[in-house]
């Protein structure tokens, strides 16, 4: 499966962003992206400026709960087609499964749905962040999840817990919205729902709808897969096996099915070298390392495949003209790098 790091921003959005006050200028300088980004409706944006859009959002409407009050105040009739599709699922388990599989035409935000014993867990990754992902937007996803949930099945769908990597308390609109305890500074975001919830069917279920919606879909995903880079493909993979040492060019391309001499070629074809998407898996996933504080450098040099400490300070001066720990200074009270 391709990735592409594209996060698509409808004109829906911008018109969300005025009824709250928001113009999209400010908006955008806040985020600092071009002004006439807005201009003709649908934008194309990257994980990082999607990220800052929200956070800059959130930051101009003073709103910390504004994650919520965009999912409960969107209409259902305006959700684009790949998040149509799972509200005339067969029941909440179709439903789910069909907006994880089809969520990536609209951003690279993966969905883990795993069941197990009572509780079925949902796991949010952005394969492409390079900083922590912005509360607001772990609150879009989880309402959305719940959302779909209540609205297709005309039930008060309330989850087993949230788990929050975020520090503090809970704001009260969180527990009053989902109706289930909340526990804060966890490991990961995690929402889990009750398992027999999953069965319940979706009175709207539409066979014929689906019909037509799921071959087209499914033709957007192949068109995406055919258009998407491999050099994305081989650093998401390093990112995933660099804790367990310096991954080489043979063991990638085993893991993605081609043979070394092909994946050669496709790298260089796309304008570069293996050791240029060690170093940038390296950069992007040491920057979201150190973001934590409680992680220790030497550790996280660990974590990247280097074999010693001393290795990874002269890597990373290279790449941010300044040592770990002076980053750490400087991006300390950055909200975008902490949970």
């Amino acid at each position: 499966m391709v990735q592409v790091d594209r996060c698509k921003v409808p004109a829906a959005f911008w018109r969300a962003a005025e009824q709250m006050g928001v113009l999209p200028p400010a908006l955008l300088r806040l985020a600092r992206l071009p002004a006439s980004l807005h201009v003709g409706g649908q934008a194309y944006v990257t994980t990082a400026q999607y990220f800052a859009l929200l956070t800059g959002l959130e930051a101009l409407t003073g709103d910390p709960t504004l994650g919520l009050r965009m999912v409960r105040e969107v209409e259902t009739a305006i959700y684009p087609p790949s998040s149509l599709a799972a509200f005339h699922a067969r029941d909440y388990r179709d439903g789910l499964a069909r907006l994880a599989r089809f969520k990536r035409l609209c951003m690279p935000e993966q969905l883990h749905i795993t069941e197990a014993r009572n509780e079925c867990t949902i796991l949010a990754e952005w394969p492409f962040a390079t900083q922590a992902e912005p509360d607001i937007c772990v609150d879009i996803t989880f309402a959305s999840l719940v959302e779909l949930g209540r609205r297709a099945t005309g039930r008060p769908i309330v989850p087993r817990r949230i788990d929050y990597a975020r520090h503090g308390a809970a704001h009260p609109a969180h527990q009053d919205y989902f109706g289930c305890p909340i526990r804060m500074g966890m490991a990961r975001n995690l929402l889990v729902l009750d398992r027999a919830d999953l069965d319940h069917p979706f009175p709207g279920h539409n066979p014929d709808m689906l019909e037509m919606l799921t071959p087209a879909l499914g033709a957007a995903l192949g068109e995406l897969d055919a258009k998407g880079s491999v050099a994305q493909q081989v650093t998401i993979m390093l990112k995933r096996s660099l804790a367990s040492g310096q991954p080489s060019l043979s063991d990638t391309a085993k893991a993605l099915g081609m043979s070394e001499r092909s994946l050669q070629r496709r790298i260089t074809e796309e304008g570069f070298t293996f050791r240029d998407l060690l170093a940038k898996a390296r950069h992007d996933l040491g920057r979201r390392l150190l973001a934590d504080p409680a992680a220790d450098v030497d550790e996280v040099a660990c974590l990247l495949g280097y074999q010693d400490t001393t290795s990874f300070y002269r890597a990373f001066r290279e790449w941010e003209g300044m040592t770990p720990n002076r980053w750490r200074e400087v991006h300390g009270t950055d909200k975008a790098f902490l949970h």
